[in-house]
């Protein structure tokens, strides 16, 4: 399995990916989000996009196809997305789930106020109206990640 940044032609498929984990789409192609995509042969079985506020980054959009869970793929994507988000400079990471608290813990994110998040991430389509309020807000600080 390779893991890399996306190409403009992948967008496509990694919006369907995104469609069948029932993660939010709607603001994709006006958001500046750069995915990480894992790839086995020619298919796309996995994703995660990085949206940039200044120093802080939202981890959005973790998905793996189906047939590929349980192999770790999730956890590959989330460390390598920490790596291009370290290499940007970035200081903090934040995320919204619905459903995968316990995936994120287990890799150092802790629960946060919502409020507490920058005031540009909160800005964001993905905090403003795509993720509903009873949304687990996230983070992990990535000078304390290895």
């Amino acid at each position: 399995m390779e893991l890399r940044h996306a190409t403009a032609a992948e967008q496509a498929p990694i919006h369907a990916l995104l469609a069948r984990c029932a993660l939010p789409t709607g603001d994709l192609a006006e958001a500046r989000v750069d995915f990480v995509v894992a790839v086995e042969g020619d298919r796309l079985v996995g994703a995660v996009g990085l949206q940039q506020f200044g120093d802080t980054g939202l981890l959005r959009s973790l998905a793996v196809e189906e047939s590929a869970r349980g192999a770790g793929i999730g956890a590959r994507l989330v460390r390598a997305l920490e790596a291009l988000a370290r290499e940007r400079g970035l200081r903090q990471l934040v995320l919204l789930t619905q459903t995968a608290e316990a995936f994120f813990a287990g890799r150092g994110y802790a629960p946060i106020d919502r409020q507490t998040v920058p005031a540009r991430v909160q800005a964001s389509a993905e905090f403003r109206s795509l993720c509903p309020a009873s949304a687990t807000c996230m983070t992990r600080t990535l000078e304390d990640a290895a």
